[in-house]
């Protein structure tokens, strides 16, 4: 057997502000899907470790990101989620006011502070790669390689980096958002969502169309595995009848097939025939974590108006399933009787890479 992490690493608010410093303001973050931004000045705030972080499409049609803190007294400047400002981005504290592109526009009697440079004084900018159609921010000052630490593990799990690129993931439409917000520590959700020894147990509709995970082994054990969708099953549906046809560049041998990728620290990729599912997490709290599930289709599919809700459903279903085990296992972590943590029977002995992971990034 091999064990898991202490009870305390669930539970501990110490060390979720020592993962916020070391994993979560440092690797690439997924933040926001680029079509939620689509015109000049559209914006959305997302909380990345312990900062807000404001995305925004310029007037060159280039996402943004930037610190959502005012260079002069440190005020908030988006307090909402996501809007649209015409020209620049204003405080609504003492009305210094900034470009799209980050630069001081205008404050009052700013033509009197000749000393204050407008680039100087612009926004604090962040790191931004868009990839699958996110956009990804880094806050670290010098970010890691984004071919490394984020495409890497598509071709790490996928065994070929052409692979993820015949879905075309960034060409997809949203079809369905739905946000969940879990009390459960972060990690909970990822070991989760790495292992299926839970499969059998809480997920009836999943494994009537991939019966494989009925078995305990999840498609992440083995390089290049897909799960098979069952004889019976038509479409990967809550009721197993048929979707919407493969997208038109996914091959015959990813046909019929489930690939689950972890891009850590906080995104899942679900890759099926005719659609893709993508989850990204917000820690909020050491027992608190939003995530944000979107269902992405072929822009014919959503532009035809079609009856998404038995395809939604089935990984609706598997996110409150997972959602609940994890909720049911928070309050345990705090327990005496996992102060040493638990342990990883075989079909989970590769979530031990995954707390490798966490304690090197934490302890280096």
């Amino acid at each position: 057997m091999i064990s898991t992490l202490p009870g305390r690493s669930y539970t501990d608010p110490e060390v979720f502000a020592e993962e916020q410093a070391k994993i979560f303001e440092t690797l690439w973050f997924c933040a926001v899907r680029a079509e939620d931004l689509p015109k000049p000045g559209a914006f959305k705030t997302v909380q990345a470790g312990r900062e807000s972080v404001l995305v925004v499409r310029g007037r060159d049609d280039r996402l943004r990101a930037f610190l959502n803190v005012c260079r002069h007294r440190g005020a908030q400047l988006c307090v909402e989620a996501q809007g649209e400002v015409k020209r620049t981005i204003r405080c609504a504290y003492h009305a210094w006011s900034y470009d799209l592109d980050g630069r001081l526009a205008a404050a009052p009697n700013l033509a009197k502070m000749p000393d204050i440079d407008r680039v100087e004084y612009g926004l604090v900018p962040v790191h931004l790669r868009e990839w699958l159609g996110y956009a990804w921010v880094c806050l670290a000052a010098e970010p890691p390689s984004f071919e490394e630490t984020v495409t890497s593990a598509a071709t790490e799990r996928l065994g070929d980096p052409a692979a993820i690129e015949r879905y075309h993931v960034d060409k997809l439409a949203l079809g369905r958002r739905i946000v969940y917000d879990v009390r459960a520590n972060w990690k909970l959700i990822v070991e989760n969502f790495m292992e299926c020894y839970h499969c059998a147990t809480i997920h009836p509709e999943l494994t009537a169309v991939l019966p494989e995970f009925a078995g305990g082994y999840a498609a992440q054990y083995y390089v290049g595995h897909g799960a098979e969708f069952a004889d019976r099953a038509e479409g990967f549906t809550v009721d197993g009848s048929r979707g919407f046809g493969k997208l038109p560049d996914v091959s015959q041998d990813q046909d019929r097939r489930y690939y689950a990728i972890t891009v850590k620290p906080q995104v899942f990729v679900n890759l099926v025939p005719d659609h893709v599912i993508m989850h990204r997490m917000y820690p909020m709290a050491a027992d608190r974590t939003v995530v944000e599930c979107d269902w992405l289709y072929h822009p014919d599919v959503i532009a035809s108006g079609a009856d998404l809700s038995l395809s939604v459903e089935l990984f609706h279903r598997v996110n409150e399933q997972d959602f609940d085990a994890c909720e049911r296992t928070q309050p345990g972590m705090s327990s005496r009787a996992y102060r040493d943590g638990g342990v990883l029977v075989p079909s989970e002995h590769h979530i031990s890479l995954f707390h490798q992971w966490v304690n090197q990034r934490l302890r280096g």
